[in-house]
């Protein structure tokens, strides 16, 4: 019992458990292929997060091994991701105000504050948040960090900064300097780029980043390309981080609790959609809440080797994949081999050239573009396709963190109004259905004369419960004088708040102000536990809740003889 437990929260025990031997070859050969398309996309992230390329290696490691630990996916692979290495950017920079020892504390403070609500949100079973943001919001969400990317990596290849930091801004900036361009840079950059693009297409199994950032180095070394002005990563730190926790005052957290709240939602939105697929692929089922759990651990361990937040990294876990990684020990792997190049193999970075990186990430941004999402969305729901283009456009307008946040109140926003003014159906008997089904474009449905059965397609709760109330005044003036019964069929509600309670309350006093009865069907679970708390159980009667729509209309039946003929009815709700 105390097994089954342990390896539920580590799953690596249950791995190392049932491992079999025939797994070792593939696992090894996933992590050395992972980690050849990790370390150099590490160092190209750290640039856009804004740190030194040591700390892109620093979050590439022990993350790796916490998540290895804790999740339950046997394919993802976690740490620097083009979007959220963006979001910390535009988290970090305005706070930190230039100062590079605030920025570094602040990144560390970040992970750890990630990390804890992402713990946090597991232990308390928010893995239900993975499907909050819809998928065409996390799309829009996606397009616009993407292009947000894209602008601000011109610079590099183009081989002059911007000052400017808005994404029209930037756009004006570069237009008006396009004569400032830097022909060498851009000759190493384009080439760069056009190596990777055309590694991906013909050569699909070879790591274009690493192919790209190696052939741009050698070419800085052997060639002498430093001479030309060419900006390079310089030295970069050797040894393995040291783990220490940041001095986090309450200032800080409260300055960066905001934006570790969006990192967290739309950082674990994204590797669990990953993970899912993969998952899905594999024939197996991962676990929502054990992965926010492995997710925020990864972020603390970021946090602790003075790193910066990580994610699920989509195309590195695809390597994984198409090579055979069968377990979770690919990511130990992979962890390894980039420890070995900080202790051994740091010396050679210092060739890099930045717009070797500069190519990299464009190519990270123009892969995070979805437009083929996009245009299926648009086919499905107009509705859905320009709110995932608002979120793009409020990303790239206001910013990445106030297009999360605003992409996320968009999406409550949407909930409310879909949850506010569910449907509502007439119920009766429908010829060749079993039972009692909804009439609405029946042809020779019927009802009882007398009895209304109505059924409302949510659950009573504050913010629907006026138009609730509205909905069965209109159905009880349309059936008429002669109505004597009306069925409320709970079963759509799972749940009933106080409001809730109040406005079944107050319809069961009208009606009873009428000589109309009221009587329930199909309660259970917190709605039922709510009538009975409420009081509304005694009120309503124990004799008029009933557990099935039949026996309630057998009562109905007994208490008025009169009313056992049908009557056809074409009613629509």
């Amino acid at each position: 019992m105390l097994l089954a437990k342990l390896e539920y929260w580590v799953p690596l025990l249950h791995t190392v458990r049932t491992y079999r031997i025939d797994w070792l070859r593939p696992d090894f050969v996933a992590g050395m292929s992972v980690a050849a398309i990790q370390i150099p996309t590490a160092i190209a992230y750290a640039q856009l997060a804004g740190f030194g390329p040591e700390v892109g290696l620093y979050a590439s490691m022990l993350p790796l091994v916490a998540y290895a630990l804790f999740g339950s996916s046997r394919q993802l692979i976690v740490g620097p991701d083009a979007a959220t290495c963006a979001i910390v950017a535009a988290v970090l920079v305005p706070l930190a105000a230039g100062d590079p020892g605030k920025y570094a504390l602040f990144s560390a403070i970040l992970g750890l504050l990630v990390g804890g609500l992402c713990i946090l949100g597991g232990i308390t079973r928010l893995g239900f948040l993975a499907d909050f943001l819809s998928r065409p919001v996390l799309t829009g969400l996606m397009n616009g960090i993407a292009l947000s990317i894209i602008v601000g990596q011109l610079g590099k290849v183009l081989g002059f900064s911007a000052e400017a930091h808005r994404f029209s801004l930037i756009i004006l900036e570069f237009a008006s300097r396009l004569r400032e361009t830097h022909l060498p840079t851009l000759a190493l950059g384009g080439g760069v780029l056009a190596l990777i693009l055309l590694l991906g297409k013909k050569a699909p199994r070879v790591p274009g980043p690493l192919a790209g950032i190696v052939l741009g180095g050698l070419a800085v070394y052997l060639l002498n390309l430093g001479a030309y002005d060419l900006k390079l990563v310089g030295s970069v730190p050797a040894g393995l981080p040291s783990l220490s926790l940041p001095a986090a005052g309450l200032d800080e957290i409260e300055a960066l609790l905001s934006g570790a709240l969006g990192i967290a939602v739309v950082s674990f939105c994204s590797a669990v959609l990953t993970a899912r697929i993969f998952a899905a692929k594999n024939h197996y089922v991962i676990d929502a809440n054990r992965d926010l759990v492995a997710l925020g651990a990864a972020n603390v361990m970021t946090g602790l080797s003075h790193g910066f937040v990580i994610s699920g990294a989509d195309s590195r876990t695809a390597v994984n994949d198409l090579v055979g990684g069968k377990t979770q020990i690919t990511s130990l792997v992979a962890a390894g081999c980039t420890a070995l190049v900080l202790l051994f193999l740091t010396a050679p970075l210092a060739f890099v050239p930045v717009a070797a990186l500069g190519a990299v990430l464009l190519v990270a941004g123009f892969k995070l573009l979805d437009i083929r999402s996009l245009r299926k969305v648009y086919s499905l729901s107009r509705f859905e396709f320009w709110h995932s283009i608002v979120t793009t456009v409020a990303v790239i307008a206001l910013g990445i963190v106030p297009g999360i946040l605003l992409a996320i109140s968009l999406a409550i926003a949407k909930l409310l109004q879909a949850a506010s003014r569910p449907n509502e159906a007439i119920i009766g008997r429908v010829p060749g259905l079993d039972g009692y089904n909804e009439i609405t474009g029946q042809a020779g449905a019927e009802t009882l004369p007398g009895l209304l059965i109505y059924r409302f397609d949510g659950a009573p709760l504050f913010f629907n419960a006026d138009y609730l109330k509205s909905r069965v005044r209109a159905r009880v003036k349309e059936a008429g004088p002669d109505l004597r019964w009306f069925l409320y069929v709970a079963e759509p509600a799972n749940y009933l708040d106080v409001t809730g309670a109040e406005a079944l309350e107050s319809l069961r006093a009208e009606l009873a102000e009428h000589g109309i009865t009221f009587a329930i069907a199909r309660p259970r679970g917190r709605f039922l536990s709510m009538l009975k708390r409420s009081g509304l159980t005694d009120r309503i009667g124990s004799n008029h809740i009933f557990p099935s729509i039949r026996s309630a209309v057998q009562a109905f039946l007994n208490s008025s003889p009169v009313a056992a003929a049908p009557t056809s009815t074409s009613s629509s709700t």
